[in-house]
């Protein structure tokens, strides 16, 4: 391999000939080995458009000739368009407020720039990665930026996923609405209701933590970009953050505005720590209603037998024919990891000290593996178990009937004593309450068929 001489303020370090990053990430790279796994797609294209807003902003401000900030802009557009990401070699977790993943991305456009201007890589005084790719800008307003635009941009798949599971769930609300059913209280046998009532309700759940997901991601769309490195604005022409903004707001199509305090968008991390409580929310229901499924499905002989459940591959490497709720079995698993990186998420938001929190780049990584689970998973759950259930029916009416807890149903005729008699001579003799009642002739089956229907 060969390789290039690159400088920083350390000193000169061998870079491959090849790289376009530079010495800050050379550097760095022989220090984060964490997950062994690079930026996420959207956080490379959030940075990137962060610089190429802000050279539009310095050039419309002076603060950058025209000629490089051009370059800037053109070797941003080039990055969007899909080259050079194989460049971005700085994992999600690194330096503290991820200063190594900034200078990553700085160097990365100051050699794609300098080639533009036809320049070599690495002749920095020509174009250079943090007098001019990171002009009027630090890590510290540039990565909560960008933090917010990625997990933003990541929301807009991660909603609609989620309103397909609404969709999914209230057609089978609608479609069970008929079919009653033993309830269960602490697990055991409890008033009967409605399959399509259980459904509606999940429909219901999904729906408020969803409706929480959406109020959260607005104060996402209050920006630092500005505030430089203690939320003052140091080192920013008059002018610089409003455009810059603004410039943001356009390329990523999102509505970004300025935070007001620049100095609580670097040290506060409410806004994340507010949607990662609301995507555990989400996950909480979600895992409620897969567990609940994976119930009703159990069986089909030793178990509850409700619910039929498509088989989407074989359920067993031994056991044929079985079929298991493997898709609401993943789904849990997802659930515990958003739970998990909730939390993770909540210790960062509390860890900062001062003016800047520097856990961003672990709180980020949480924020867009629990959103990339949900985006990509929850469609398939939704469309391969959810629109695929079916009720036995069999199976449902005969459990109503043959559970003593329907004797509830009495008490306001016969009685709570004389019910709780029914109820032990039921489990006694294996008769039903139905033939009990109407043996006894405390009431007709007519009645009993009024109560239970």
């Amino acid at each position: 391999m060969k390789f290039r001489l690159d400088e920083d303020s350390l000193g000169k370090i061998k870079i491959p000939s090849d790289a376009y990053y530079g010495a800050f990430t050379g550097r760095a790279i022989q220090q984060y080995h964490v997950t062994g796994i690079r930026a996420h797609e959207n956080l490379i294209k959030s940075f990137v458009m962060i610089k190429r807003s802000a050279a539009i902003a310095n050039m419309k401000t002076k603060a950058i000739d025209v000629k490089r900030g051009k370059a800037i802009v053109t070797a941003c557009d080039k990055i969007l368009s899909g080259k050079y990401i194989d460049q971005f070699v700085i994992e999600m977790i690194n330096s503290g407020a991820g200063t190594a993943f900034n200078m990553n991305t700085n160097e990365v456009i100051a050699n794609v720039a300098l080639e533009i201007l036809h320049k070599k890589k690495g002749q920095y005084q020509h174009l250079h990665p943090n007098d001019h790719v990171n002009m009027s800008q630090s890590s510290n307003d540039t990565y909560p930026t960008a933090m917010h635009v990625a997990i933003l941009i990541n929301l807009e798949e991660t909603i609609p996923a989620i309103d397909k599971l609404i969709k999914s769930l209230t057609k089978k609300s609608k479609e069970f609405s008929s079919f009653k059913k033993i309830g269960r209280t602490h697990l055991m046998d409890a008033l009967p209701v409605s399959l399509g009532s259980e459904f509606a309700a999940y429909v219901t759940s999904i729906t408020k933590a969803k409706n929480e997901i959406i109020s959260s991601q607005k104060e996402l769309q209050n920006v630092a970009l500005g505030g430089t490195a203690v939320g003052t604005g140091a080192n920013t022409p008059k002018g610089y953050r409003k455009i810059a903004i603004s410039e943001l707001a356009k390329i990523s199509k999102l509505q970004l505005v300025p935070e007001k305090d620049m100095q609580y968008a670097l040290q506060s991390k409410f806004a994340v720590a507010n949607l990662s409580g609301a995507l555990r929310n989400l996950a909480l229901e979600i895992g409620k209603l897969s567990n609940d499924i994976r119930l009703m499905a159990s069986g089909p002989i030793a178990g509850l037998a409700e619910l039929g459940i498509p088989a989407v591959h074989a359920g067993s490497s031994i056991m044929p024919g079985k079929v298991n709720p493997s898709l609401a079995e993943c789904m849990n698993m997802i659930c515990f990891n958003i739970i998990g990186n909730d939390t993770a998420v909540s210790y960062a938001a509390q860890s900062g000290q001062f003016e800047l929190n520097v856990m961003m780049p672990g709180m980020l990584k949480c924020m867009l593996e629990s959103t990339d689970m949900l985006k990509n998973f929850v469609p398939i759950f939704s469309a391969n178990l959810i629109d695929g259930l079916t009720a036995n029916k069999e199976k449902l009416r005969s459990n109503i009937e043959n559970s003593p807890v329907i004797v509830t149903l009495l008490t306001p005729k016969i009685g709570y004593l004389k019910s709780a008699e029914l109820f032990k001579e039921s489990l006694k003799t294996g008769k039903t309450i139905r033939e009990l009642v109407t043996s006894k002739k405390l009431m007709s089956n007519k009645e009993i068929d009024a109560l239970f229907g």
